[in-house]
């Protein structure tokens, strides 16, 4: 534990420190102690992490500030609330109710995996120095939903006498949030923002995000660094191009997905792309009964959206259906999938093929020279999305080698993630000269987007590392924890 830092902000990073997953950051201020995200590590050299202590005691914990409900930023709450916390989790009103959806269905595949795992390892005659048990069962995951308070954008919630906290609209997904601290003192109030992941500006379904005048401090994502995506309205042609050839040549589109928002923004692509039949006839199937749900919740929290899919809605005309769609629940309906014996498109979870059923489409698919698998988010190093991405063959999947003679293609621009040009013109609405702190970036991209504040802004920029202590007291730079 850090000692005490009573005119200022005690910061310890926890994760997404040069690396992407595993956001969290501990704070002390007035006497109150809380971390913003408790995020799932998933990238393979990092999952020891999730099984080790937290750095702090969960128990004196006072609260968890989630931005959104991706699992590396809320995965390791069912974790936290069975190792003793009982303080309050804030979030916005969408990601409470998307919350227990997300953290069930990482329970389902954390307990899932350990049988499979358990299963392999007798069958092969294996055994480890421990156990195979899952890291956090569905009633771990159930065990958070009494713990979580919604707040409303905008508006000022005490946490102590002098510290306060606010969310604002991060444009990432459907209730995402940027989390503003703010600290009175004698020599006036101090803002600390984060801006969890930052979303791009103009994208369908999502608001832009909110923008500040002045901060103090900020921690900022850099998960594409000084990268750009491609232009927003080209995405529907690189689609239907990708797709085009695909169908063409007999084969099958895999697109791994993240069942919270990019799915549904692919749907959306897809939709207008049936409607003005600019695709051939060919199934598309949401194989996730997870994004299904989701889906569910975005048409519960439509006043969370853009005008524009506002408009769409009250029109009647739905921005997620479309004739050629069919919803796939069950794991025999998946199976099926690969015994159609005409083409289709598929869309998968997980979105980085860490786990669920994209791994199965990829055992019948990914040896198949006329098949594609499209990814449409990023994919953080170690992961097996990252692994096909970058053309390594033979690729492990389910214990089994498989040679990689699919094509493959990325949509960055279809990633939720803001880009080098949507960060800088976010950053141009600040004032004064914040002293920023870059996470959720692995370090050469991290390094990348240092270079381009400090070019732009001339402003004080730092890479903190895992475990990392920093004290925010009103100095010119980081104090000595």
């Amino acid at each position: 534990m850090t000692e005490s830092n009573p005119s200022g902000f005690q910061v310890t990073f926890l994760g997404g420190d040069r690396q992407v997953t595993g956001s969290c950051t501990h704070i002390e201020a007035d006497g109150v102690s809380l971390v913003v995200d408790c995020g799932l590590f998933q990238e393979r050299e990092f999952l020891e992490r999730n099984w080790g202590p937290f750095a702090f005691d969960p128990g004196r914990l006072d609260y968890v500030l989630l931005t959104h409900a991706h699992l590396d930023h809320c995965g390791l709450l069912p974790k936290l609330v069975r190792e003793g916390f009982r303080g309050r989790i804030l979030t916005t009103e969408a990601t409470r109710d998307l919350l227990p959806i997300v953290l069930e269905d990482s329970a389902h595949l954390q307990e899932e995996d350990a049988a499979y795992k358990k299963k392999r390892h007798a069958r092969e005659g294996r055994r480890g120095p421990h156990p195979v048990v899952p890291l956090y069962t569905v009633k771990d995951a159930r065990g958070v939903e009494p713990f979580v308070e919604a707040v409303s954008y905008g508006r000022r919630r005490p946490l102590s006498g002098r510290l306060g906290v606010a969310f604002h609209d991060a444009g990432h997904i459907l209730g995402s949030a940027m989390i503003e601290l703010s600290l009175r003192g004698a020599e006036g109030e101090k803002r600390l923002l984060f801006s969890g992941d930052l979303g791009q500006w103009d994208k369908p379904i999502v608001n832009d995000p909110a923008v500040f005048d002045r901060l103090d401090y900020l921690v900022l994502e850099s998960t594409y660094g000084a990268e750009d995506h491609e232009d927003p309205d080209s995405l529907a042609d690189l689609l239907q191009e990708h797709i085009d050839r695909t169908v063409g040549a007999g084969g099958n589109v895999l697109i791994p997905t993240f069942a919270l928002e990019r799915a549904q923004e692919v749907l959306y692509t897809l939709g207008l792309l049936f409607a003005e039949q600019r695709l051939p006839r060919v199934p598309v199937f949401l194989d996730s009964p997870m994004a299904i749900e989701v889906t569910r919740v975005f048409e519960n929290h439509v006043a969370f959206m853009d005008r524009q899919a506002q408009d769409l809605f009250r029109s009647g005309h739905h921005p997620f259906r479309f004739p050629s769609l069919r919803p796939v629940r069950t794991t025999e309906e998946s199976k099926a999938l690969n015994r159609l014996g005409e083409p289709f498109v598929v869309l998968a979870g997980s979105g980085m093929c860490t786990g669920g059923r994209i791994k199965h489409h990829l055992q019948h698919n990914i040896g198949r020279p006329e098949s594609l698998v499209l990814f449409v988010g990023y994919q953080a190093r170690g992961t097996l999305g990252r692994q096909i991405l970058d053309g390594r063959s033979p690729v492990r999947i389910h214990g089994e080698q498989y040679p990689l003679r699919a094509r493959t293609a990325q949509i960055r621009g279809f990633s939720a993630h803001a880009g080098r040009r949507d960060i800088v013109r976010w950053l141009r609405f600040i004032r004064n000269e914040p002293l920023v702190f870059l996470k959720h970036g692995e370090e050469d991209k991290a390094s990348a987007l240092e270079a381009v504040i400090r070019e732009e802004f001339g402003w004080r920029v730092f890479l903190p590392s895992y475990l990392e202590e920093v004290a925010l007291n009103g100095r010119t730079a980081p104090g000595p924890s």
